[in-house]
């Protein structure tokens, strides 16, 4: 028999980006399982739209001070969170940290103003249906928003601490990734939430 031989595989990356990366596919898998999820909740909401003459039964649309507010501050946090991205993708230790700290400054700013934008929504979450879906869309995206800002705050910690490994810097752009699927599922929200129900 004839000895096998042998490939050095020792000066090939050990991390790579985009759809090179089995995160990047379970990024994007995880997106879409929960993109899924919000539409079946939005399908819910239409649904109990139309089994009613007037929408929101017997309340007014939620005050659209708050949640226009932090549309304005999640859309402002795509300017760093790109940067985030970019510096990652360019093993930039320093834009790196510099970026994630201020789109996580973006997202704390965007947590605080939820508290009072659920003080505006003119419903309790066991009112009605309508009040229980409302709140259901609400807590679905909060329930996002705060587990994107735990990752950022985790990937901020081992960005300063180390080790720092080629790795972290895809966790990072694959992070950015999730955060503007945050900003997305936010305007559809917004829209169902605060305009349909006065315009529909």
């Amino acid at each position: 028999m004839s000895a096998r031989a042998n490939i050095d595989v020792s000066a090939l990356p050990t991390y790579a980006f985009g759809h090179r990366a089995l995160t990047w596919w379970a990024t994007w898998s995880m997106m879409f399982m929960e993109g899924m999820m919000l539409l079946v909740f939005i399908i819910t909401y239409f649904f109990l739209r139309t089994r009613v003459p007037h929408w929101p039964p017997n309340l007014n649309p939620p005050d659209l001070l708050w949640g226009t507010i932090n549309t304005g501050i999640l859309l402002a946090s795509f300017v760093p969170n790109h940067l985030a991205k970019k510096a990652s993708e360019t093993l930039n230790l320093r834009g790196v940290r510099l970026w994630m700290i201020v789109t996580l400054l973006f997202a704390v700013a965007f947590a605080v103003v939820r508290v009072f934008e659920f003080q505006s929504l003119n419903c309790h979450w066991d009112q009605n249906a309508y009040g229980s879906i409302v709140w259901v869309n609400m807590g679905f995206h909060t329930l996002h928003l705060l587990t994107d800002m735990v990752d950022s705050v985790v990937l901020i910690v081992l960005m300063f601490t180390g080790p720092i490994e080629g790795k972290r810097f895809v966790d990072v752009s694959e992070n950015s990734i999730y955060w503007n699927f945050v900003i997305v599922i936010w305007l559809l929200l917004y829209a169902v939430i605060y305009i349909v129900p006065r315009v529909l």
